[in-house]
């Protein structure tokens, strides 16, 4: 059985540093802690806190998300695969973040970590955990991307010599623009529905995850900051930027479940990037260095 108080306590201990994490980043900018509770009558009860950003010197917009919400019945997009589970009331507990860097050679990164209980008269209690973390760079640096890479698959080492192979494919399938047939950006890694091996193993298996996005993501974000870049850059990141909000809000099943079950709009929406452009039809010049995101896009094996 989930322990609540456990669970909260990681995740916003979690949020807490993650959050420490980017303000030294930041050199100053500081996070605004949006603390918020659900209205009497609303489809959910529960509240949380989310920590956001806009306008930074590194971060054009970040948002670092903690939850706590129950609500009645399951929405459709966490019953998808689970029908048995249709109309038991719920619980979920998690941390989600999103964080759009101003410089375009910077990726953008996501991470989020949850918890959820299941319960109704006609099914036995259950109980999941989910998450994972993922990169969507513009410029692509290989470096930058087998060290993000290096860094999940050494997070998941002390849970089985297959869990990082299965958990990197189940994030190229997940992150891909179906409508688009194109991978939203160079993976990292990927799970849900996880209750085997106990409660131990699994919740061991989430704090290793969520613990290990400041090593995978931050060093490079110091390392690309100050990369010189203009219009041009800004221009085609902006373009890209329209692939995240289409797969945010047409695929990604956190964003579905959230809006489903009457969830905080705010904390829900803190993912989509500030400024986005789209275009009919266009593709970058061949051999050119918006051309080179194309051929990173291609899953392989970068640890």
């Amino acid at each position: 059985m989930i322990e609540a108080a456990r669970l909260r306590e990681y995740f916003t201990g979690l949020q807490t540093g993650i959050v420490a994490a980017l303000e030294e980043v930041e050199d100053g900018e500081t996070f605004r802690a949006d603390r918020w509770a659900k209205a009497a009558g609303s489809p959910l009860t529960g509240n949380g806190c989310t920590c956001v950003i806009e306008g930074g010197r590194v971060f054009e917009r970040g948002g670092v998300a903690f939850s706590k919400v129950s609500g009645a019945a399951l929405p459709a997009s966490a019953t998808a695969r689970r029908p048995e589970l249709a109309g038991c009331a719920f619980a979920a507990m998690g941390v989600s973040l999103v964080l759009h860097p101003q410089n375009p050679y910077c990726p953008t990164g996501h991470m989020n970590v949850r918890a959820l209980l299941a319960t109704g008269a006609d099914a036995e209690p259950a109980w999941w955990f989910g998450g994972g973390m993922d990169l969507t760079p513009y410029y692509p640096f290989a470096e930058d991307i087998r060290h993000f890479h290096a860094t999940c698959k050494q997070a998941l080492h002390a849970f089985g010599d297959d869990t990082h192979a299965r958990y990197k494919r189940w994030c190229d399938e997940y992150f891909f623009l179906k409508h688009r047939n194109e991978p939203r950006g160079v993976g990292g890694i990927f799970f849900d529905d996880l209750a085997e091996g106990g409660f131990e193993r699994c919740f061991a298996l989430t704090r290793a995850v969520g613990n290990a996005f400041v090593e995978a993501y931050l060093p490079i974000i110091e390392k690309r900051r100050s990369h010189p870049y203009g219009d041009r850059e800004r221009d085609f990141q902006a373009y890209r930027r329209g692939r995240y909000v289409e797969f945010n809000l047409v695929w990604d099943r956190g964003t579905l479940f959230g809006l489903q079950s009457g969830g905080r709009a705010e904390s829900i929406l803190m993912s989509l990037p500030p400024t986005v452009k789209w275009r009919y039809d266009w593709r970058p010049e061949a051999g050119s260095p918006e051309a080179a995101i194309y051929e990173a896009l291609t899953p392989r094996d970068w640890a």
